[in-house]
C-alpha cells in the first residue's frame, strides 16, 4: 500500500521543466510547454478538490444550528446551495473564502470535487495524474452528479478511454445518452433539480450594457422567444429601422415592464441612481451607478430627463436623495431633497445672522448635516437605514453581489454583546450572510469608522471590503533615503 502511495504521489506532482523565455523555443517546444501547462493545471485541480474534501472533514455540522432552534436553516427560500451529508452549512462559504470567489463558484467546485470522489474515481485517478484535462473531467462530474455512485461509474467506464478524443459537446451527449439508457430516472431527477434552482439573474457587460437570463424549461424558453420574434418582425415590418436583435431587446423588456393596456396588477419599481452633481451637469465625464451597475454620465443624464428627474426633481411616483461625500468617497451625510431645501433655508441654529449675511460666501461653517445619531434601541431609524444602505449598496461579504434590496442591516459587534445601533456598527448582509455571521462558529467582523469592513474566516483567512465610493487611504511616504541626507549625516 506504501509503494501504491508513493507512486501515486509522484504521478501527481509537477512534471520538472526549464522556465525559458517563450521567444526562445521553436515550435516544438512551444506545443510541448502547452501540453506540460495542460497536465499541470489538471493536478492542480485534483489538488484542489482535494484540499476542498479535507476542508469539508474539518467542518461538520455539529455546530450548526439544529432544525427547529432559532437560526435553523429553511429550504423554502433558496434550494440552489449545495448539502453534503454531516458538513456545515456554512462549509461553502468557507471555501469561497479561502479562493477569494463567490458563493456560486464555491459551490459548484466543491460539488465537482465530491462528484470526482464519490462517482468517478477513476476519472479522478486519472485527474491527480494529469492524464485527463480538467474540462472533460468536468464534464462527466455535471452530466452524472445526479445519479448513483454505480451508474455513474458504469458510464464512467464506457466513456472514459476515449474522453480525449471527443468534443466537450460530444462527452457530454454521449455521457447523457448511456445515462438515459441506463436509468431514465437520474435523468428526470436532473431536470427536476435544474427546475427547482431556476431563477433570473443580471450581469453587467460593457459600456453600460447588461444582459438579463432567466432559466426556464426547454418548451417555455422557445416559446417565449418566439413571442418575442414574432412580435420585433412585425415591427421591422412596420419600418423599424433598427437592427433585429435591438427591437427584440426591446420587445422583452416592453413585456417585462408591460405597457399601460396590459391589465395586470400595478408594480412599484426603485431604481438607485447614484451619480456625481459635476458629471450630470456635463462639466466632467464622470459616470456613476444605475441599481449596482456602472454606467456613463451621459447614460444618467438620459435616465434622469426619462424620468423628468433633469434638473434634480423627484420624478413622478419616485424619491430623490443626496450623499454627501469627502474627497475619498467617505459618506459623510445623506438627504433627501425637501430635508435639504428646509436645511438651507433654516441655516445655521447657532449662527443666524450669518446665514443671512449676504455678503458672507461661506456663512459661519458650521456643519449642519452629519451622520445619523445612535440609537438605543435593537432597530435602526429610517435615517440610519438611508445612510448605510447609500453607504454600501450592497452585502458587504466579501465577493457577494446581492444588492441592498435584499439585504438586511446587520450589526457588525452583536447587539446582545453591547454592539451600539450606530451606523458605524452596521452594514448591510444579504440574509445568508447575516446567518453565517450570526451562527457559524469561529467567523470574525470588524468594521472601522468610514465603513471598511474585515472578515477573518475560521481558517484564518482575512478578507477587506470598502463601500463601492470609498479610496482606500493614500499610502504613508516612503522614508527619505539616508544617501540624500545633507551634511552633517
Amino acid at each position: 500500500m506504501v509503494e501504491g502511495m508513493l507512486i501515486d504521489w509522484v504521478a501527481a506532482r509537477p512534471e520538472a521543466h526549464l522556465d525559458l523565455p517563450a521567444e526562445w523555443l521553436d515550435d516544438v517546444q512551444v506545443a510541448g510547454e502547452l501540453g506540460r501547462i495542460e497536465r499541470d493545471r489538471a493536478r492542480q485541480t485534483a489538488r484542489e478538490a482535494l484540499l476542498i474534501l479535507r476542508l469539508a472533514e474539518l467542518r461538520p455540522d455539529t455546530d450548526d444550528p439544529a432544525p427547529g432552534t432559532p437560526g435553523a436553516r429553511r429550504r423554502s427560500w433558496r434550494k440552489t446551495d449545495p448539502e453534503f451529508a454531516g458538513v456545515s452549512e456554512f462549509f461553502v462559504e468557507e471555501v469561497a473564502h479561502a479562493l477569494n470567489l463567490g458563493r456560486g463558484t464555491a459551490a459548484f467546485r466543491a460539488r465537482r470535487a465530491f462528484t470526482w470522489r464519490d462517482n468517478l474515481p477513476a476519472t479522478f485517478a486519472l485527474l491527480r495524474r494529469g492524464e485527463i484535462d480538467e474540462r472533460r473531467a468536468g464534464v462527466l462530474a455535471d452530466a452524472l452528479q445526479a445519479t448513483t455512485p454505480a451508474l455513474a461509474q458504469a458510464v464512467e467506464a464506457a466513456l472514459l478511454p476515449g474522453a480525449g478524443e471527443l468534443s466537450l459537446a460530444r462527452l457530454r451527449e454521449r455521457a447523457l445518452a448511456l445515462l438515459a439508457e441506463l436509468d431514465a430516472a437520474a435523468v428526470e431527477e436532473r431536470r427536476a433539480g435544474a427546475q427547482r434552482a431556476a431563477d433570473v439573474r443580471v450581469a453587467p457587460t460593457v459600456d453600460g450594457m447588461a444582459t438579463l437570463t432567466g432559466e426556464l424549461t426547454v418548451e417555455e424558453a422557445a416559446a417565449c422567444y418566439a413571442v418575442i420574434d414574432q412580435l420585433a418582425a412585425m415591427a421591422k415590418a412596420d419600418g423599424d429601422e433598427r437592427p433585429i436583435g435591438q427591437i427584440r431587446a426591446a420587445v422583452m423588456a416592453m413585456l417585462i415592464l408591460r405597457p399601460a393596456d396590459h391589465g395586470l396588477g400595478g408594480v412599484s419599481v426603485q431604481l438607485t441612481v447614484t451619480a456625481a452633481l459635476d458629471g450630470l451637469a456635463g462639466d466632467t465625464a464622470a459616470g456613476g451607478e444605475v441599481a449596482g451597475f456602472a454606467v456613463t454620465a451621459a447614460q444618467l443624464r438620459e435616465l434622469l430627463a426619462r424620468v423628468e428627474a433633469l434638473g434634480l426633481t423627484t420624478p413622478a411616483g419616485g424619491s430623490l436623495s443626496f450623499a454627501l461625500t469627502d474627497q475619498r468617497g467617505r459618506l459623510l451625510a445623506t438627504v433627501t431633497a425637501g430635508e435639504l431645501a428646509r436645511l438651507a433655508a433654516k441655516g445655521c441654529p447657532q449662527h443666524p445672522d450669518a446665514d443671512a449675511d449676504a455678503d458672507a460666501d461661506d456663512g459661519c461653517g458650521c456643519a449642519v448635516l452629519g451622520v445619523p445619531e445612535d440609537t438605543a434601541g435593537y432597530e435602526p431609524r429610517a435615517g440610519q437605514r438611508r445612510f448605510v444602505a447609500t453607504r454600501d449598496r450592497r452585502c458587504r461579504m466579501p465577493n457577494c453581489g446581492q444588492r441592498v434590496g435584499w439585504a438586511d442591516l446587520d450589526h457588525v459587534v452583536a447587539h446582545a454583546e453591547g454592539g451600539a445601533t450606530s451606523c458605524a456598527n452596521l452594514c448591510c448582509a444579504c440574509r445568508s450572510h447575516h446567518r453565517l455571521k450570526t451562527f457559524a462558529r469561529g467567523w470574525r467582523f470588524r468594521m472601522d469608522p468610514d465603513g471598511t469592513l474585515h472578515v477573518t474566516s475560521p481558517s484564518g483567512i482575512t478578507r477587506t471590503t470598502r463601500p463601492p465610493g470609498l479610496r482606500p487611504p493614500e499610502p504613508p511616504p516612503s522614508p527619505p533615503d539616508p544617501a540624500d541626507d545633507p551634511p552633517p549625516f
